[in-house]
């Protein structure tokens, strides 16, 4: 029980009736009382100083905070991408977001962002000292920046000015700071809108407006409660609140947000309980609907936002992005992995990694990052084939690890002999050519595009397999070791690494690392960053030029002939990978199943490196006939490439001799001058390694006057020859010059169907209000975009009917030819509504319009 409370007096009264006990001397009562002085007049000292000290180091962080500007609080610094055309095709930020005023914010969505961000918005100057004495409690116990005090002010303020993710004293200071002077500059409802169409919400989302729209379809002021909820909960950790992604996680905070609203009594207990209740997948847009609102051509996209990496951020930077994307080739790319009319896929999981890149510069102008269909669906900033898969490219190394560092380290010819014969892999293993045959002794060219296994790993031992190595890793590849089943393709690599490589067979032996992106303009307009990576010379010329020439044999004698391009400069190899027996006979895969099939190829234009294959290998495999769809693929992007263009060929260095040599020689033989027929081969040495034995030309003497039966014999053979050569040339000729008229004839047909449409006319028909126009056809194949004043539509017929015109006025109808994409000339005609409109059927007033040049129009430029 506690005591009695006491006056001062009878207080002073009791302790006089205390005994005496041990009173300090006068000098220990002086003693005592300068302890006590001291140390009072020490804590009133380090109170002032302390707040002396916090004022100085406050103003000191403060001054270096940013000057508030209304650009960075209210626009978005989005970022321009653009095509190797300086076109824009791409706006990372801002064109993910939706712009509303606060007048057209629902007060729903305001009490649940105020209720969860900021309960006291409309009570503080931008700082919330109640919030902050909360948080400096919670920081004393859970340590430094474990709670935040932020108000919504001081949110906007580190969106838009300072790193979020430095919880420093001096950041701390600066945003406090910059809070404060925002509330002076701005209303509460202008921070109000600013916050709400400035967070970030996920999926590359900004704005509460913008995020309705992409997770419900839906305006903000038509979302349910806890619909609203859901949006005004996420910028906590928008990522980790994405219904799509995480729903658990996405209704637990939408749950949070309901129970704050309904503890700042800004719903009742049973809308919170009614709005808690509700599926989070409820009114969720389908994914098929969220994937026609992601930015064109997005695997491209993808690999530029990963190539500019850690140095900006291209969703807040507002860069402008050069790129080297080809419209035209990237179209093409998408179409033929996402449809059936270039190739026909065995099913809707069979997949493919397609890299299109400029063969000089390394620049890649298309990239195929996988079919999507029904079987196998691809989001963006998923899986992209073309550069994120490790596959084993199974003999498409052989040219890297085995034959082109035998040339560079060893001077060998490209008739170099081997003998492919019976060979065993250093553990003792048998290792087999593909057909599980031998050929005996054949030259490094024959090995090559025939694409044994056992001359090339011959060849790379003998270079030696850490020479081997640092070859490849000179063309992009990173490989630790080397051994003889990674010459065969053991190892693994993507589709844009093998571009890479490849690339630098055709452009001299100078290796250019794949990249998307060229250049980057800061947001100020002025500073340009140049991202080509450097060049680096990877091999001599003559090893370059030796590989291919060799692997142009293998389009026209080799394993590819499937992709020849008849009369083109094209080098390539054909990859196939096998399985391990274990895993075939685990997963009941037949002996000729195979998981990857590879082509890449290249001319001095382009490179072309095509991956096919199953996501799941050990699940699905290639039959040998779907092994063929590389190859089919290859030869379709090719032949799109290089339609209309000069053809190149691979320059051949001054240090590099063709001989024609006797096939099947060993030592080889150089064939006799002028000798020709089939067991001749024109191969390629090196300075200095020149075959010296030569055929023997057999010389027979003779009488001046009289000729022998040999020689007779000689001079009809010559001359049946003779004649065989001058028919030959006779049918070559004429060959020719059908191959020239034919492709008159193609060149001519397609001037025809891109010409201005002939025979426009237009008519008004009064009675039914209508306006018609016709025009003759250019041709099978041909669309037309008809603009009728300025409002265009594509159509495959020659004739129109539209609604519309008032009496009086002028309508303007331009058609133009599109064949492949192309446009042509146009067409224009002009109609005049009569002001009574009694009028039927009246024509065009200044008749057909072939020429594109009438009614003073000015003809777009052609695609």
């Amino acid at each position: 029980m506690a005591d009695k409370p006491q006056t001062r007096s009878q207080y002073r009264n009791s302790q006089a009736k205390q005994p005496e006990t041990k009173k300090p001397t006068g000098k220990g009562k002086r003693i005592t009382g300068n302890v006590v002085k001291v140390i009072f007049f020490t804590a009133l000292f380090l109170a002032f100083a302390g707040i002396a000290g916090g004022a100085t180091a406050f103003y000191s962080y403060a001054k270096e905070a940013p000057k508030l500007t209304d650009s960075k609080l209210r626009d978005p610094l989005s970022s321009k991408i653009l095509d190797k055309n300086g076109d824009v095709y791409a706006e990372i930020g801002k064109e993910r977001r939706e712009y509303i005023e606060y007048k057209d914010i629902p007060k729903q969505l305001e009490n649940a962002v105020l209720s969860t961000e900021d309960s006291r918005f409309y009570e503080h100057n931008g700082m919330d000292p109640i919030r902050l004495a909360s948080a400096a409690v919670g920081n004393i116990t859970g340590g430094f920046g474990s709670q935040g005090a932020s108000t919504l002010t001081q949110q906007i303020i580190k969106m838009s000015y300072l790193d979020y993710t430095n919880k420093t004293l001096d950041r701390k200071a600066q945003e406090a700071w910059m809070a404060v002077q925002l509330e002076q500059k701005y209303s509460k409802h202008e921070l109000l809108e600013i916050y709400i169409n400035k967070v970030y919400l996920s999926d590359g989302i900004h704005g509460m407006e913008t995020a309705a729209e992409h997770y419900y379809g839906k305006k903000l002021k038509d979302l349910n409660l806890a619909q609203t909820a859901l949006i005004a909960g996420m910028p906590q950790s928008p990522n980790r609140f994405n219904p799509f992604e995480n729903p658990d996680l996405a209704k637990k905070r939408r749950d949070i947000v309901l129970t704050l609203m309904y503890n700042n009594d800004k719903i009742s207990k049973s809308e919170m309980e009614a709005a808690q209740s509700v599926a989070i997948t409820d009114g969720l847009v389908d994914e098929a609907t969220r994937k026609q609102k992601t930015y064109a051509y997005d695997t491209y996209v993808d690999q530029v936002i990963d190539e500019i990496g850690d140095k900006y951020n291209p969703f807040t930077d507002g860069l402008t992005i050069y790129t080297a994307l080809d419209p035209d080739a990237q179209k093409y790319t998408e179409k033929m992995l996402n449809t059936n009319e270039v190739i026909n896929y065995p099913d809707a999981k069979f997949q493919a990694g397609v890299v299109i890149m400029d063969t000089e510069t390394g620049r890649v102008q298309a990239l195929g990052g996988g079919r999507e269909t029904a079987g196998t669906k691809k989001i963006s900033r998923g899986l992209n084939r073309a550069t994120d898969i490790k596959r084993q490219p199974g003999s498409t190394m052989k040219p890297i690890l085995g034959y082109a560092p035998a040339i560079e380290y060893l001077d060998w010819s490209t008739a170099h002999i081997f003998n492919d014969a019976p060979y065993q892999y250093s553990s003792g293993q048998e290792l087999r050519n593909y057909d599980s045959g031998y050929l005996g002794e054949i030259s490094m060219r024959h090995a090559l595009y025939s694409s044994r296994n056992i001359p090339a790993v011959k060849a790379s031992k003998e270079v030696g397999y850490d020479r081997a190595r640092d070859f490849a890793n000179n063309l992009g590849l990173n490989y630790k070791e080397v051994y003889e089943s990674t010459v065969i393709g053991s190892g693994e690599a993507s589709p844009i690494q093998m571009a890479g490589a490849y690339g630098a067979f055709g452009n001299g032996g100078v290796y250019n690392k794949p990249h998307t992106v060229t250049k980057i303009l800061l947001s100020d307009g002025e500073t340009e960053v140049n991202m080509e990576p450097e060049s680096v010379v990877a091999m001599k010329a003559s090893t370059a030029y030796m590989i291919s020439d060799m692997l142009k044999d293998v389009l026209t004698k080799g394993t590819g002939t499937r992709a020849n391009i008849p009369g083109w400069n094209i080098a390539a190899k054909t990859g196939t990978t096998n399985y391990d027996e274990s895993v075939r006979i685990k997963n009941g895969i037949p002996s000729d199943g195979t998981p990857d099939s590879w082509f890449v190829g290249y001319s001095p234009r382009y490179t072309v490196s095509i991956w096919t294959g199953y996501d799941e290998p050990n699940k699905y495999y290639l039959s040998p006939s779907e092994t063929r769809i590389a190859a089919y693929m290859f030869k379709a992007t090719m032949e799109h490439l290089v339609s209309g263009e000069k053809n190149p060929d691979f320059k051949k260095p001054s240090n590099v001799n063709e001989i024609p040599i006797i096939i099947g020689s060993n030592p080889i033989t150089r064939a006799a001058s002028g000798a020709s027929g089939g067991n001749i081969s024109y191969e390629l040495f090196l300075d200095g390694t020149i075959p010296t034995r030569s055929a023997a030309e057999k010389k027979t003497e003779t009488k001046t006057d009289e000729k022998t039966d040999a020689e007779k014999e000689a001079e009809r053979k010559a001359a049946e020859e003779k004649e065989k050569k001058e028919k030959e040339k006779s049918e070559a000729d004429k060959q020719k010059e059908q191959q020239e008229a034919e492709r008159k004839a193609t060149e001519e047909a397609e001037r025809t169907a891109l010409q201005a449409p002939a025979g426009l006319n237009g008519s008004y028909n009064a009675a039914n209000k209508t306006i018609s126009a016709s025009w003759a056809s250019n041709g099978p194949g041909v669309t037309y975009d008809v603009s009728v004043n300025g409002q265009t539509q594509n159509y495959g017929v020659t004739s129109i009917t539209v609604s519309g015109g008032s009496p009086g006025s002028s309508v303007v109808i331009m058609v133009v030819p599109v064949k492949d994409g192309k446009r042509g000339s146009p067409a224009t005609t002009t109609i005049t509504i009569p002001p009574d409109q009694t009028q039927q059927d009246t024509p065009a007033t200044d008749g057909t319009g072939t020429d594109g040049t009438q009614n003073n129009t000015t003809p777009p430029p052609a695609n």
